[in-house]
């Protein structure tokens, strides 16, 4: 299970450039190809220093890291909403992603214009949630014309929905996201058919000069917005990340460490969107091949099964784990187990981040994953 990201802002923050980055990351798994599957899709690998070490202790023939897809969406202007610009595109494509990565412009550059003449990150958020705040109006106002209409006949549901949708409507006209109110599980299911811009998780990416970090007031003023929605900004260049996307991995260290940085500012955009939609990973092992797999945190063992294959849920007995850290400090799953840090656990059992799990179903054989 890997999911979509958006990347947004307006035109001249950096989008592109961040996206030709993301899409040119040397993988440093084994035989495990990059591909673009569309001109404005890319499927990436998750950077995790786990699953090298995990493959260095189990000498696979292949390793293969779990992934995530990123979406260049078309730049966006004031009134989106109403189709200016490449507005319904943006707005058609942003619908289809889990998670939006928004891309702020914090740099001054007389060079690279911009469109309303000043650099200003937070007044650009502002343009981009007001568009999208106005496209779920949209939606909302058709929804409630439904809703109210099947209410009026005595269908109870319909109106416990509207009740929603006024409540979702009122928080829209107050220029306030969906995904800052305080919504039931319930509740949050009921609008979820909607496919609600502002009811999706958001991701602040803080686009800086190429002379590293002196632009840290407007970072800043992006911080403390973050800090008012509850999410999380990255801080880093575009430009120098797509310099070094395109360096072998001895370049890389060396101009990383001249920088200061232990590692591309992209490794933190996509953990920082692993975190943003609550994902955790777990590695599989066997002879030929060493895995890394995502799934939401808290699924249970019968839920990690079934996202590698459905037979393994269907025919689930036992998941015998080992943590990472006893993966890695005994030596592997053999030293493990003779630690006595090998356990058998049931179809309840909540994953952690980082085990490492080995499926038993109902077939004649033990198969390893």
């Amino acid at each position: 299970m890997g999911f979509r990201c958006g990347i947004v802002g307006l035109p001249n923050a950096g989008k592109s450039t961040l996206f030709n980055a993301l899409t040119r990351m040397h993988v440093a798994a084994e035989n495990y190809p990059f591909c673009t599957i569309e001109p404005n899709v890319g499927i990436v690998a998750v950077p995790d220093t786990r699953l090298q070490r995990v493959a260095e202790i189990a000498k696979p023939e292949r390793v293969v890291p779990t992934t995530m897809e990123f979406v260049d969406i078309a730049g966006l202007v004031a009134g989106a909403s109403k189709g200016e610009g490449l507005g319904n595109q943006f707005l058609a494509h942003i619908r289809e992603v889990d998670a939006i990565a928004h891309v702020v412009r914090c740099f001054e550059d007389e060079n690279v214009v911009h469109v309303v003449g000043r650099v200003d990150p937070v007044a650009d958020i502002a343009t981009v949630n007001t568009e999208l705040a106005l496209a779920d109006l949209d939606v909302i106002e058709r929804a409630l014309a439904r809703t109210r209409k099947a209410s009026k006949v005595g269908d109870k549901d319909a109106a416990k929905l509207s009740e929603l949708l006024e409540r979702v409507q009122q928080q829209l006209n107050q220029g306030q996201s969906i995904r800052t109110m305080d919504l039931e599980t319930s509740e949050a299911l009921s609008l979820k058919p909607l496919n609600l811009l502002t009811a999706k998780p958001v991701l602040y990416i803080a686009n800086v000069n190429e002379a590293g970090f002196s632009d840290s007031a407007r970072v800043e003023l992006v911080q403390q917005l973050a800090q008012t929605e509850g999410t999380q900004v990255v801080a880093l260049c575009a430009t120098l990340e797509a310099e070094l996307a395109d360096m072998d991995a001895d370049e890389k260290r060396l101009f990383l460490a001249d920088l200061g940085l232990d590692e591309p500012g992209l490794n933190r955009v996509v953990r920082a969107g692993y975190q943003l939609l609550g994902l955790c990973t777990f590695f599989s092992t066997q002879s030929k091949e060493v895995r890394a797999w995502t799934v939401s945190c808290g699924a249970t063992a019968l839920e990690a099964a079934g996202a590698i294959h459905s037979d393994f849920a269907r025919g689930f007995i036992r998941a015998e784990v080992v943590s990472y850290e006893d993966y890695v400090r005994y030596g592997g799953e053999h030293g493990a187990r003779d630690a006595g840090k090998s356990r058998l656990e049931g179809r309840d059992y909540v994953i952690n981040d980082g085990d490492v799990i080995h499926f038993r179903f109902n077939v004649e054989a033990r198969y390893k994953v």
